[in-house]
């Protein structure tokens, strides 16, 4: 049996080493060639039918590279494509998914405090909403492929808005916030799979056949790069929100997630203003401050009618666990979360304590004060989709324990 555990463990490590790899060729490729496109000049010197030029320095040598709208006169010998970045990571991220998200759904995906849902539906769920959003995504993209693309991500800004808190009442926060980075993501593949490359592979076939292609393809192509661009600050911060209970574990996480998504776009927009030479938007970063901020209250609100303690909280272990009410504390603790958080834990599929944190003895649970207060007190991180039960008394109780505990810094 250690074997197999051993085994999975590192299946999963493997899985999700492979998912940070390809994510980070495709964000660097993405930003790279945007950066490129915008930057682009035209100049007296540039080859027939080429629309702008580019000259950059890097790794001890110069590059000069020129970009044609339609395409060349004639085709290439040799054709570099860009595609792999982009579905090997959505590949191993969905790999994630199963891993994670579908064979842990009673921890990771279910919470029946939210909706008690069979594993099945959530799975059906969870799959039909990634199909669901290319399907509306691409719609809205052909209907308005004219218009102001300004309103196409407004419109786009709409879905996921309705998206972000659609997840939040069907799973648990971890794996809302977790679904709708998926769902954005998926809409970022789906374009380089079913229109960019698609596009490009036209434009190729026209060109080796004596046709000159139709400059749409690459028209529309940009567009759906562009899109690409503005998406995936957004998509990080969501893939790493399921570390923060703060961020998905409070119940303003849908509109925590729709303002990530207005965070990405106004960073985004500064860089792309800087690539295209038109001056420093420095207003996006201030926008982006107060959003984060913003955030940041949304997060605690919850907690703001509670009294804030004089200091800061908290302090050595001993102090912990002198506390008031610290032997109420222990049996909550041991009786909700102690199954998992052990040596050997008793939780069937857990086969080693979350993070190695233990907390099956007074001491250990002292030490972790901190992590107990925002994990299982301020927030409903803890336990996963609350498994064990614990009521909102039993959180409370949590809190008040922590903060008659006095102040100093987190243990």
């Amino acid at each position: 049996m250690t074997d197999w555990v051993v085994i999975w463990e590192w299946v999963t490590i493997a899985a999700r080493w492979l998912h940070v790899i390809t994510a980070m060729a495709w964000i660097g490729s993405s930003f790279y060639f945007i950066a490129l496109d915008l930057g682009l000049r035209q100049t007296a010197s540039l080859p027939p039918l080429a629309y702008g030029e580019e000259w950059q320095v890097h790794g001890g040598g110069f590059y000069h590279v020129n970009k044609y709208l339609v395409a060349p006169d004639a085709m290439p010998d040799h054709l570099t494509w860009f595609k792999w970045e982009s579905y090997g990571t959505w590949l191993s991220g969905f790999v994630m998914l199963v891993l994670v998200y579908y064979l842990g759904a009673e921890l990771f995906l279910i919470d029946p405090t939210v909706m008690d849902l069979a594993i099945w539906q959530a799975v059906a769920i969870s799959m039909a909403s990634l199909a669901f959003g290319w399907i509306v995504y691409d719609a809205i993209c052909r209907v308005f492929v004219n218009a102001n693309q300004t309103a196409v991500m407004l419109a786009l800004f709409g879905v996921l808005v309705g998206m972000s808190w659609f997840y939040t009442q069907v799973f648990s926060g971890r794996a809302a916030m977790l679904h709708l980075g998926a769902f954005t993501a998926s809409i970022m593949s789906g374009n380089v799979f079913f229109t960019i490359m698609p596009n490009q592979r036209i434009v190729v076939a026209d060109l080796k056949a004596g046709r000159k292609p139709d400059a749409k393809y690459g028209q529309i192509a940009k567009q759906r790069s562009m899109h690409n661009n503005y998406l995936t600050l957004p998509v990080i911060f969501l893939m790493l929100s399921n570390h923060y209970p703060l961020v998905f574990a409070t119940p303003w996480n849908w509109l925590i997630a729709s303002l990530v998504f207005l965070m990405g776009v106004s960073i985004r927009h500064w860089f792309n203003q800087r690539h295209a030479r038109k001056g420093n938007p420095h207003w996006t970063w201030a926008l982006t401050v107060v959003l984060f901020l913003l955030i940041a209250w949304l997060s605690t609100v919850p907690m703001r009618t509670e009294p804030e303690p004089e200091a800061r909280l908290a302090g050595p272990a001993l102090v912990y666990a002198a506390a008031p009410g610290f032997a109420e504390v222990v049996g909550i603790v041991q009786g909700r979360c102690s199954m998992c958080h052990a040596a050997v834990p008793s939780w069937e599929g857990v086969h080693a304590a979350p993070k190695g944190v233990l907390l099956e003895t007074e001491a250990q649970i002292a030490r972790e004060a901190w992590r107990i207060y925002l994990q299982a007190g301020l927030s409903h991180a803890m336990p996963p989709g609350n498994r064990s039960f614990i009521e909102p008394g039993e959180r409370a109780q949590i809190v008040d324990w922590f903060r008659a505990a006095g102040s100093g810094d987190p243990v």
